[in-house]
């Protein structure tokens, strides 16, 4: 792979060693004291017992992160034109195709227009660059600039191109071949790659709004990437979604096809040609029996999705860990990196590449009234990373992957350290892999989380479930720490999966394979064992202790059997399995999942009946005043 790079002095400031910085563009310096403020009052808070006054505090705080200048420039004064639609075969879900519409070919690019509009705005002190009613096709990223406010208004919907080039047309660094690329992160590691539909770096005083949810962001994640050009040759079935490649569940009800996937094509999980066939090449004076560890048995690691990883764990920089074209990662939606005061508010967004929201490193960060509809493959609903001072109020999701996912990093790419003050409430998730999960991509940590006044519908419930409602995945690789996390007064009236889906444990594992429920099927999931053959280093044990949760009411929807359940079990806590790991000695210590309490909560019947929860490697389970199957349970487990 040869690759040469133009660097802009601005992406130079902003690039570590090893990854993304935010030197050269530090927090403001009103912002950092405000973060550090609400940081030093929730830990008081903890102390004294009181989370739920310090989720007040957070979520008033953040009601209203941003102000803008009341002047409006609309994309239309800056050359932008309505498209025409026509009708297209696509992709909707993991296994449904349907009849949608797609901007003819000869559609008006409104990627300049945009892009003057927001650049006047900022230039002028800020305001509100408008989106009108109408159908618009922009073919390239959207991206935002400090104190303005792109506005979608009522009927506008957007269709963002489905032309991976047109990410790695814009981009600040010049990558030769793999195009012209930016700073991002892919599932939590740096690297050079396409740009996502929104993106913004380093700004301040941002927003993205709509009038309602009619209001469209369109990512055009499952149409065919022939079908405005006509084109019928190799790949032109192919859509964002394929990239994906084989899926991993076993058991799965739903979710389990990539679509237009068949074995042998490339994609982000098979070895590609073009990543190096040892890391020597690219990291000469790694240690040779640090590099066996990284690499591991066989090619696998020559993937993309396992090459990105590999890369942070053998401490290359961002600037050789570039992919883009001729790579299979998928852009995410919706992706803001460094920024201050930012609101997210009132629009749809759906058939996105990969997750649709993913902001990184942000403080004060405010997503309301957004309607987060995608069901492809990894299209997880909002995953803040590293942020400090999010609110997540009155949304709905409907997903292809975790409707919630709250991050902090993978392998050594944790500079921004933890999450950390993140209030979700009165909210709405249908489908989806877990409602509020924590991890999997959390070495950096979590903590002080505050989930609450939530309604897990699962309208999907017969065909497309929710996996798990609530839910952490990490394991010896990921590692990081949960704490201080609490949900209160949850609604899951249709349940969650009813039957078990697994991951494959690794050889010899004191957890066989098919043997715990951590992929579905759990109303509560803490899995620290989540898919241990996908990482080759496995040195860093996790913790996760102080997690509360009471007032759960899961209600019973009837199977195919005509019985009624509401879970397969309701209870699933994989601690850490010292087993996996494979670093040198002394083993650090892996502790068990400790000091976790289960209140006032009523669990339904779950399926697995004679077995309602699995427990490893746990101490202190408190279950207070727990119905399961109509029976009080009062205990303290540990195992």
């Amino acid at each position: 792979m040869s690759t040469s790079f133009t660097h802009r002095r601005t992406f130079l400031r902003g690039a570590s060693a090893t990854g993304l910085a935010l030197a050269g563009s530090a927090l403001p310096f009103a912002a950092a004291r405000a973060a550090a403020a609400a940081a030093a009052a929730a830990a008081a808070a903890a102390e004294a017992g009181d989370p739920w006054q310090q989720a007040s505090v957070i979520a008033k705080r953040l009601a209203m992160p941003v102000k803008f200048r009341k002047v409006d420039y609309k994309i239309t004064d800056f050359g932008a034109a309505t498209c025409k639609l026509v009708p297209v075969k696509a992709w909707i879900s993991f296994e449904e195709q349907a009849t949608i519409e797609t901007p003819a070919p000869g559609a008006t690019d409104c990627y300049a227009a945009i892009k003057a509009a927001i650049a006047r705005c900022h230039a002028e002190g800020g305001g509100r660059v408008v989106i009108p009613k109408g159908d618009w096709f922009v073919a390239g990223p959207i991206v935002l600039l400090s104190n303005v406010n792109v506005h979608l208004q009522a009927g506008a919907h957007v269709y963002f191109s489905n032309d991976p080039r047109d990410y790695a047309k814009y981009g600040d660094v010049d990558c030769g071949a793999n195009g012209k690329l930016v700073a991002t992160r892919w599932q939590s590691n740096d690297c050079l790659n396409f740009a996502s539909m929104i993106y913004a770096h380093n700004q301040d005083n941002i927003a993205l709004t709509g009038d309602d949810w009619t209001a469209i962001l369109d990512g055009q994640g499952g149409v065919p990437f022939g079908a405005r050009s006509g084109a019928s040759g190799a790949g032109a079935a192919d859509c964002w979604w394929t990239w994906k490649g084989k899926n991993a569940t076993i058991n799965s009800v739903a979710q389990d096809k990539s679509p237009n996937y068949v074995p042998g094509k490339l994609a982000q999980n098979q070895p590609n040609p073009n990543n190096p066939k040892s890391l020597a090449e690219i990291a000469p004076n790694l240690p040779e029996a640090r590099r066996l560890l990284i690499q591991g048995e066989g090619d696998k690691w020559r993937a993309d999705d396992a090459y990105l990883p590999a890369l942070s764990e053998a401490g290359v920089p961002l600037a050789k860990r570039v992919f883009g074209l001729g790579h299979y990662l998928r852009p995410t939606m919706i992706h803001i990196i460094g920024c201050t005061n930012v609101l997210l508010e009132g629009y749809q967004v759906t058939h996105t590449p990969f997750w649709q929201h993913h902001p990184v490193a942000c403080r004060n960060l405010t997503i309301r009234k957004v309607y987060a509809n995608s069901l492809g493959p990894n299209s997880d609903g909002f995953d803040p990373e590293a942020c400090d001072g999010v609110l997540v109020e009155g949304c709905q999701f409907d997903t292809g992957d975790d409707c919630i996912a709250i991050k902090a990093g993978k392998n050594l790419d944790t500079q921004f350290g933890p999450s950390r003050n993140i209030v979700i409430q009165n909210c709405t998730m249908h489908s989806g892999h877990g409602a509020v999960t924590l991890g999997s991509e959390m070495a950096g940590g979590i903590e002080n989380v505050y989930a609450q006044d939530l309604v897990f519908e699962n309208k999907n419930w017969a065909t497309n479930p929710l996996n798990i409602a609530i839910r952490l995945k990490t394991n010896m690789n990921r590692g990081g720490f949960l704490r201080h996390f609490y949900v209160r007064n949850v609604d899951i009236p249709n349940g969650v999966q009813t039957s078990p889906s697994f991951y494959a444990t690794l050889p010899g594992s004191p957890i066989p394979d098919r043997s715990v429920a951590a992929a579905a099927g759990g109303v509560i999931t803490f899995d620290c064992d989540y898919t241990p053959r996908a990482d080759n280093v496995r040195i860093r044990p996790p913790e996760v202790s102080n997690v509360h949760i009471s007032k759960v009411r899961v209600g019973n929807v009837a199977t195919r059997d005509g019985k009624r359940f509401s879970s397969y079990q309701a209870i699933v806590i994989l601690g850490p399995v010292a087993f996996d790991y494979n670093g040198p000695s002394p083993r650090p210590a892996v502790l068990p999942v400790r000091d976790i309490t289960i209140t006032d909560c009523d669990f339904g019947t779950p399926s697995n009946l004679d077995k309602p929860w699995f427990l490893y490697n746990v101490r202190n389970l408190k279950l207070n005043n727990v119905t399961i199957a109509g029976k009080k349970v009062n205990t303290v487990l540990s195992a």
